[in-house]
């Protein structure tokens, strides 16, 4: 192996290890005691939502906004019951409070955002969390192109729990 290849994998493993499973939790249980997490829905189920949402959210493509979502995989889990990562879980992200999941320790800007997580709030801070929201701890740079938050942001809304209207 090179040198500039044993850097690479090395400064690799380390942003890997900034976002391990205890950095943003304010829980106390031990490792491996949390209640397991639910299974995701089915392409069925996903799809009958999909086609409820507004546009649009209703064209998104979901495989793409599942590959879009592999970028947050590393801090973020989904289901309902998931842990918090050096994010928090994001099982009923739409219509929370910014900043009030009971069982994360949210940065002073999230905690006093203000507002409620819709798709036009998440849409912003997926394009540049440090410029919609200055003073978060989100170290992700964002989803430049709009298509790929689209997709993101369907594909969010089919898996954690989201219910129309």
């Amino acid at each position: 192996m090179t040198r500039a290849a044993a850097l690479s994998l090395t400064v690799f493993a380390a942003v890997l290890a900034g976002c391990g499973p205890q950095g943003g939790s304010d829980t106390t249980a031990s490792p491996g005691a949390a209640a397991p997490a639910a299974p995701a829905p089915s392409d069925a189920e996903a799809q009958a939502l999909l086609a409820s949402l507004p546009a649009p959210y209703n064209g998104a493509d979901l495989a793409n906004g599942k590959r879009q979502f592999a970028k947050c995989r590393s801090c973020h889990t989904l289901p309902e019951g998931g842990p918090n990562m050096t994010g928090p879980n994001l099982y009923g992200v739409f219509g929370r409070q910014a900043g009030s999941k009971p069982d994360y320790r949210y940065s002073e800007a999230l905690k006093t955002a203000g507002f409620a997580w819709d798709a036009q709030k998440l849409d912003g801070w997926l394009a540049d969390p440090r410029g919609f929201l200055p003073g978060n701890k989100m170290s992700f740079v964002g989803v430049k192109e709009a298509k790929d938050r689209v997709d993101l942001i369907a594909y969010l809304k089919t898996q954690t729990g989201y219910k129309p209207g």
